[in-house]
């Protein structure tokens, strides 16, 4: 309760005296015998003081109301901030500058903007004397233009700090976004020892933590992130793709404890990391991710263990964790193995877009064609995946299975096209028949007779004519560009329920070759249809 001496100046203030006005906001600031200590009544009557030009109400406000209680009011109290940091008050410039400026993640202010290039200004000094907020404001104002802070800078009398060098400051202050901020950025760029310098003491400070917390507190994803990649950048080069592992050898300058990688993999796995995961599946079986033991690996291995932690990988959307399956199933010492689950592991790997779980596919699908003949389709599909993810081994075998045919029987028919279009407008289909002809490289035989609804499996064609040309042989030819997929799309919608067989309005293949002959003007006899035969004169 207020004694008679404060009665007396909360009766002055309320008649307007400032120096009344300031004493009673001293006592609410600070709390007195009589009365509590409350920020908000103090800052009420702090600013009715300033607004008497009172400079001590001022300096007070700047240095002692934060800026969660500013920020309601902040137009009518930013006055008073500047004035303060005018005075010579840092923290009241930093105040300001978060008031007029805002919190950096949208615009805020622009040069037009009523104070703020002192805004600006008042934000460096802060920075400069170690605030972090400040440090952290100045790292995040994205749209702040180099030559606005420059000026800044330069009308303090201070060189420039670009937006990255505050970003590294505030982390090195220990302010967990922006060391968050500068772990993502090495992390993108590939800075695996400037990642490693700065994650490793926050790793191993998690570590002691959930241990002291014996499980009981779920770690936030960005702190299981943090622990998976440290354990990928310090583990064992051997336990992952390449002989080097992902991100290459263990890193210079940075000396793990014994044992310390696997314990970050374990936290990680337990708190379901999937690449965490599939390191823990490959040192239980192991082995690499192509199923090689791993050299110097001591111990047998627990494939009961490894496929639980693979399996685990596999369902988070890891396909190497589904490669590494196979290898598992195939293995002679795996006490269950099965050639058959080895192959659904490995389709769902290759499925998922993993270069040699398709290579592998398509080597499978080849060499088991003798037992289905369709199964160069599936080799072809297979290795064309690889192939477009810069597999020189696929392209080589995607060459030797669809060939495209360059020799003069099979690119002369397609020339056709070129110097009779007006003739074969009459004739859409023989047209369309010549276009592929053109696009795909087939012979003449196999541009009248083929069909085209039948032959096209998405990323190749099967040109197989057998049933009504004895002397040709099954081929494929591979789809490769958007414009052949057009152009194949277009022509198979024009063929859509017509019959392509002798039985069809383009009748047998002597009849389909006639009509070519009279449109084009082709010799009758003595002619190669693309198989070194020659084809014998027809009577018309």
């Amino acid at each position: 309760m207020a004694n008679r001496e404060e009665l007396a100046i909360i009766r002055n203030a309320r008649a307007g005296q400032a120096a009344a006005q300031l004493e009673l906001g001293k006592l609410y600031l600070f709390g007195s015998a009589g009365l509590p200590q409350s920020l908000p009544t103090a800052l009420h009557w702090l600013e009715r003081a300033a607004r008497q030009e009172c400079r001590q109400a001022w300096q007070l406000i700047g240095n002692h109301i934060p800026l969660a209680l500013a920020q309601p009011s902040a137009q009518a109290l930013a006055p008073w901030y500047e004035r303060a940091y005018d005075d010579g008050s840092v923290h009241a410039g930093l105040v300001f500058a978060q008031l007029v400026l805002g919190d950096g993640s949208a615009p805020g202010a622009t040069p037009d903007t009523p104070g703020s290039a002192k805004a600006l200004r008042a934000l460096e000094d802060a920075a400069r004397a170690g605030f972090p907020d400040a440090q952290w404001l100045l790292a995040r104002r994205r749209d702040a233009a180099p030559g606005r802070l420059a000026g800044a800078a330069a009308g303090a009398g201070t060189a420039p700090v670009s937006a990255q060098a505050w970003l590294r400051r505030t982390a090195d202050s220990g302010v967990a976004a922006a060391q968050s901020a500068v772990l993502e950025q090495a992390w993108d760029a590939g800075r695996w020892d400037d990642y490693l310098a700065r994650a490793l003491p926050l790793a191993r400070t998690l570590v002691r933590t959930a241990a002291s917390q014996d499980g009981v507190q779920r770690l936030a994803p960005a702190d299981i992130a943090l622990l998976s990649r440290v354990a990928r950048l310090l583990d064992d080069s051997a336990f992952h793709e390449g002989g080097q592992g992902e991100h290459g050898p263990v890193r210079h300058g940075v000396t793990p404890a014994p044992g310390e990688p696997l314990c970050f993999w374990e936290l990680a796995a337990a708190e379901h990391d999937r690449h965490a995961q599939l390191a823990m599946g490959l040192r239980c079986a192991r082995m690499g991710v192509d199923g090689r033991r791993i050299a110097g690996g001591g111990g047998a291995a627990n494939f009961k263990k490894a496929i639980r932690w693979l399996s685990l990988a596999g369902e988070q959307g890891l396909a190497q964790a589904w490669y590494a399956l196979s290898r598992i199933y195939i293995k002679p010492e795996f006490s269950q193995r099965n050639v058959a689950d080895a192959q659904r592991y490995l389709e769902r790997a290759a499925e998922m877009g993993y270069r040699d779980a398709q290579l592998e596919c398509g080597h499978n699908a080849w060499r088991a064609r003798r037992e289905n003949e369709n199964n160069d389709v599936r080799a072809a599909y297979w290795l064309q995946k690889a192939a477009a993810q810069g597999c020189a081994e696929a392209l080589v075998l995607l060459r030797k299975i669809a060939p495209r045919l360059d020799t003069p029987p099979y690119v002369e028919t397609g020339k056709l096209l070129a110097g009779h279009e007006e003739a074969l407008q009459a004739h859409p289909l023989l047209h369309a028949r010549l276009e592929l002809a053109a696009l795909f490289s087939l012979s003449r035989a196999e541009a009248l007779l083929l069909d085209v609804s039948a032959a096209d499996q998405g990323h190749c064609l099967v040109i197989d004519i057998r049933a009504s040309y004895g002397r040709s042989k099954r081929r494929l030819v591979l789809v490769e560009t958007a414009q052949e997929r057009h152009a194949l799309d277009r022509v198979a919608r024009l063929f859509e329920g017509i019959d392509c067989g002798p039985s069809g309005p383009e009748g047998n293949y002597r009849q389909r070759l006639y009509r070519l002959r009279t449109l084009v003007g082709m010799p009758a006899k003595g002619e190669d249809d693309g198989d070194g035969t020659e084809e014998i004169g027809l009577a018309a």
